[in-house]
């Protein structure tokens, strides 16, 4: 493969057939819609949707020492994980910047004494995130294994998708909680079962080897049918996750910008025993914000109907108070919205005379609580 051929996931042909528009994404081709990413998006708030994912990346640590690993070189406390449940944690340098945030799944023992755990990467950090391990294992016993190739990835996201899957399956789903996952079968394919997603609804990501994903894709196509689900892309999963408020690498987060920086500073656990990297700088941040944060991350949404973009200037009585890290229209709301890095003194809910500077015009935002959208459970 040359360095400028895109990699293509294991339901490539899948996409491809159903009419999907495919795009250049983290340097794999994805599709980015099938049809309207409105139709899409909508389908996953009022029914159900299925993804491909199989861009993220999987790594696997394992060894008697995996959990002191993944508690020194992540910021959360890895080795508090029950075997089957899940963690959104962080990777940051010594500095304190974020190089990604993750999911970290405790999978049991490999053998005895053997603990083996699967961090799942964005796709655009995975070689990042892949190093930085790699580096930080020195000393410990424990492996570090890119997995990216054992997996393909799927995800039922939506108010149906409980229905959809237990017709396809055999394991507890009602008893599997949110960030948790349980091995199983899928309409006959072994699969890692997780209950988690990056939409705001109720969904579940399978972990499959790549030979059973177009098997898997076309038995849960069928039985979803009756319930309206439909193929979605990266379209509709990006103004799902501004919706519910979820960060996105690259844009809520860089590693210009600490954990605390994000507003997520509760990821951090200074109480884990030992050293972790990035300790020292991260507690002067949480002092920082705790302090006087420079600035907060906030939710606009539009009085009128142009749309922000990641960039632009947020503004107040003349000066420059922030700056749009997202934006999109939003089907849910049915207004443009955005998030925003700002002031501490605008980030109020309410605070009037916001706008964002769209094309040199001011145009008129009103400043609320983060996420957009919550569903009601």
């Amino acid at each position: 493969m040359s360095s400028t051929e895109l990699r293509r996931t294991a339901l490539d042909a899948t996409h491809r057939a159903l009419g999907a528009t495919m795009t250049d994404f983290a340097g794999w081709d994805m599709p980015l819609r099938y049809g309207s990413e409105r139709d899409e998006h909508v389908a996953v708030r009022t029914r159900a949707g299925l993804f491909d994912l199989s861009h993220m990346g999987e790594i696997t640590v394992t060894g008697p020492q995996a959990a002191e690993l993944l508690n020194f070189a992540l910021v959360g406390n890895i080795g508090s994980v029950k075997p089957g449940r899940a963690r959104y944690t962080m990777i940051c340098r010594e500095d304190g910047g974020i190089l990604d945030d993750l999911i970290v799944y405790r999978l049991g023992d490999t053998e005895a004494g053997s603990l083996h755990y699967m961090v799942v990467a964005n796709a655009s950090n995975a070689q990042v995130v892949l190093d930085a391990l790699t580096a930080r294992a020195a000393g410990f016993d424990a492996e570090v294994r890119d997995d990216h190739d054992a997996y393909a990835l799927l995800a039922v996201q939506g108010p149906e998708a409980s229905g959809i899957l237990k017709g396809l399956t055999d394991a507890d789903l009602d008893g599997l909680k949110y960030y948790a996952g349980l091995p199983g079968t899928v309409a006959g394919v072994p699969a890692l079962i997780a209950r988690t997603g990056y939409t705001g609804e109720d969904g579940f990501e399978l972990f499959v080897q790549p030979a059973h994903a177009v098997e898997l894709w076309e038995a849960l196509t069928r039985a979803g049918e009756g319930v309206g689900l439909v193929p979605c892309g990266l379209s509709c999963r990006d103004t799902l996750r501004l919706e519910a408020g979820m960060p996105l690498y690259g844009h809520e987060l860089s590693t210009a910008l600490t954990p605390f920086d994000a507003g997520l500073g509760r990821v951090v656990k200074f109480e884990k025993e030992g050293d972790f990297v990035g300790r020292a700088a991260l507690a002067e941040a949480a002092s920082q914000a705790e302090q006087s944060p420079p600035r907060v991350l906030v939710g606009l949404v539009a009085e009128g109907r142009r749309v922000p973009r990641a960039g632009y200037q947020v503004v107040s009585g003349g000066a420059v108070v922030g700056e749009v890290t997202s934006g999109a229209p939003s089907p849910t709301l049915g207004r443009p919205i955005a998030m925003a890095y700002v002031d501490p003194t605008h980030a109020a809910p309410g605070t009037a005379g916001v706008g964002v500077d769209i094309r040199g015009s001011h145009e008129p935002y009103e400043v609320v609580a983060l996420p957009f959208y919550k569903r009601q459970k």
